[in-house]
């Protein structure tokens, strides 16, 4: 069993690899120029963000690097265990990311196809062409093998009510005090007071506008999915306002809005009472912890915000690794069909050999 990341450099020396990766995959950056200089501007540019990155990475407190990669293991542990006790059966969880270490590229090619013996299950919730696409992209290129809909492969959830449900039940839980203090990085498990009243941003890893007009339906799956949430956290007593933001902004193009940081700039001075949940992201890595955990946090006090408050991701909590365990096993025990979901997630066949009529 595999859980799949986007990555991040464990340590100080991975950061440019990792930075280089992720500008040289044409689903990430993917600026319509011609390939040979695409690739050139993306290793410049890798080069030149590495040195300002490292700060941002040392300054959180785990020896230059992300948390990431270590933290998705944990989960691939934890779910490895909990699949092992369901089917009777030993499992071991294994861990690969997009880009940087360790390396999906660098897996021999029978471990890179998804079935009962070998699920693959992307720590992805929305589909996107910069995260879905680009993994199946990378598997395709190396098997002849669009993963997507297969048996043995987790597709997006963000839409499923079950996904709802586990994501309520954390920030219900988070609200309350009921998060331990040493299962979550960096987490301060005071609850705040009156947290029925709050105001609740939902932050997600933003992506170019260009891409949402070739058909990316991310921005949707996130809409679909905070609504869900609201839902459920209506029913556990939430009164407060819900607000949906996008983060993690690169280059001057236009990205999808409204911004994090304008958000938490509005807000403070509206002298809120601010909680602020990562939507988007599965595992706590730099845009949790540092980004929302700190810039965010300073930016909405210093704006005049009475109280921040941050609710971690996933992690290793026990209702979602159940929920992955479910995931897990319906990817094989259910009726599977290459269903085409690129046709019907992004309006039109944006991966060469995904689609098969």
């Amino acid at each position: 069993m595999t859980l799949v990341n986007l990555g991040g450099p464990r340590t100080t020396e991975e950061i440019e690899a990792f930075l280089r990766d992720l500008f040289l995959d044409p689903f990430i950056f993917d600026l319509p120029l011609p390939e040979p200089l695409r690739k050139a501007l993306a290793r410049f540019i890798a080069k030149k963000r590495a040195p300002k990155v490292a700060d941002a990475y040392s300054s959180m407190g785990f020896g230059g690097g992300s948390p990431l990669v270590a933290e998705t293991q944990k989960q691939a542990d934890a779910l490895a265990e909990a699949l092992s006790i369901a089917t009777n059966k030993p499992w071991k969880g294994r861990v690969a990311m997009t880009c940087g270490a360790p390396n999906l590229r660098e897996l021999p090619k029978d471990d890179l196809i998804p079935h009962s013996e070998n699920i693959w299950i992307p720590l992805f919730p929305q589909f996107s062409r910069s995260t879905t696409l680009s993994l199946a992209n990378i598997i395709l290129e190396k098997t002849g093998l669009c993963p997507l809909g297969n048996q043995g492969w987790v597709d997006p959830f963000a839409e499923d009510l079950r996904f709802a449900e586990i994501s309520a039940k954390l920030i219900h839980d988070a609200f309350t005090g009921n998060l331990s203090s040493t299962a979550f990085l960096h987490w301060n498990a005071i609850p705040p007071v009156g947290w029925e009243e709050m105001e609740l941003v939902f932050s997600a890893h933003g992506i170019p506008m260009r891409l949402v007009k070739k058909g990316d339906v991310y921005v949707e799956e996130i809409t679909k999915s905070v609504r869900n949430i609201e839902t459920e956290l209506r029913k556990k007593g939430f009164r407060g306002n819900v607000h949906i933001s996008f983060q993690s902004r690169v280059g001057p193009a236009k990205w999808t809005e409204p911004n994090t940081k304008k958000t938490m700039v509005e807000l403070g001075k509206r002298n809120a009472r601010i909680a602020i949940y990562p939507i988007s992201f599965l595992s706590d890595h730099l845009e949790t912890l540092e980004e929302i955990g700190v810039e965010l946090r300073d930016l909405a006090l210093g704006a005049g915000a009475k109280e921040y408050f941050r609710i971690p991701s996933f992690g290793v909590y026990p209702g979602f690794v159940e929920y992955l365990q479910a995931l897990a096993l319906e990817s094989v025990t259910k009726p599977r069909k290459n269903n085409c979901i690129c046709l019907q997630k992004g309006g039109e066949a944006l991966l060469k050999g995904c689609c098969k009529s």
